[in-house]
C-alpha cells in the first residue's frame, strides 16, 4: 500500500506535449498467446516497422522482464498475477512518456488482462490475441520446454498443466499458426492507422 505522504508529481512536460512532438499517440499493444504462438516475434517485427516510420517504441518481452524487474517471481498463479501487475504499472509510465509500448506476455489469466485495461484505459490498451494451437506451438518448441512440461519437469506450464484463458473480444485476433509474420505485421499496422494513432506531425506517413 502507498503511504499517505507519497504524492503523484505532475510534470510540466505532459503526455500530450510528448505525443505531439513524436507525431503519434502513445498506446499499449498487448500481445497474448501460448508459448510458441509467435507473440514475441510479432511484437518485435511490429516495433521494427513502427521504428522505421519514426515512432518512439519499446518492447517489453516476457523473458527479458524476468531477468530484472520480476526476477524474484516464479510461475505460481499468485506470482503470475504479480508479474503482470508490475508490467502494467511500468507500461503506464511509458505511455505517459509518449512511447508506443509493445508487451509480449503469455498473460494466461483473463482477469489480469482486464485489470491492465482498467489501469491504462480502454483507449490505450490494444489486446492482440496470437491464436495458435498447442500442437503447432510444440512443433515450434526449439527450447524443448513443452517436452519438459509434459514430463512433469516444469510446473504450472500454460497449455499443459496450467490453463490459458483466451481473450473474449480482443482488438485483433491473429491466427499465427496459418498467417505469415509479414501478413500479421501488416494487419497490426493497418489497424493502428485506422485507429488514428499517427498524427499530422508524424515523421513519415503510412502507405494508404
Amino acid at each position: 500500500m502507498t503511504e499517505n505522504n507519497v504524492i503523484w508529481h505532475r510534470t510540466s512536460v505532459t503526455r500530450n506535449l510528448r505525443e505531439t512532438a513524436n507525431g503519434h499517440k502513445s498506446v499499449n499493444l498487448w500481445f497474448t498467446g501460448l508459448s510458441g504462438s509467435g507473440k514475441s516475434t510479432l511484437a518485435h517485427a511490429v516495433e521494427e516497422r513502427l521504428f522505421s516510420l519514426g515512432c518512439k517504441t519499446y518492447v517489453f518481452d516476457g523473458d527479458n522482464v524476468r531477468h530484472g524487474l520480476c526476477n524474484d517471481l516464479g510461475f505460481t498463479e499468485d506470482h503470475r498475477h504479480e508479474n503482470i501487475r508490475r508490467i502494467g504499472e511500468m507500461v503506464k509510465l511509458f505511455l505517459d512518456a509518449g512511447i508506443i509500448a509493445l508487451t509480449a506476455f503469455i498473460s494466461p489469466f483473463r482477469i489480469d488482462r482486464q485489470q491492465i485495461c482498467a489501469l491504462l484505459g480502454k483507449e490505450d490498451f490494444i489486446e492482440i490475441y496470437c491464436r495458435c494451437s498447442v500442437e503447432i506451438c510444440e512443433e515450434r518448441d526449439v527450447k524443448g520446454i513443452y517436452k519438459r512440461a509434459r514430463r512433469g519437469e516444469i510446473q504450472h506450464f500454460t497449455g499443459i498443466s496450467s490453463p490459458y484463458e483466451a481473450p473474449e473480444n480482443p482488438a485483433l485476433l491473429l491466427d499465427t499458426d496459418s498467417k505469415s509474420l509479414e501478413d500479421c505485421v501488416e494487419i497490426v499496422i493497418r489497424y493502428l492507422q485506422e485507429q488514428g494513432l499517427f498524427g499530422k506531425g508524424a515523421p513519415k506517413m503510412l502507405p494508404n
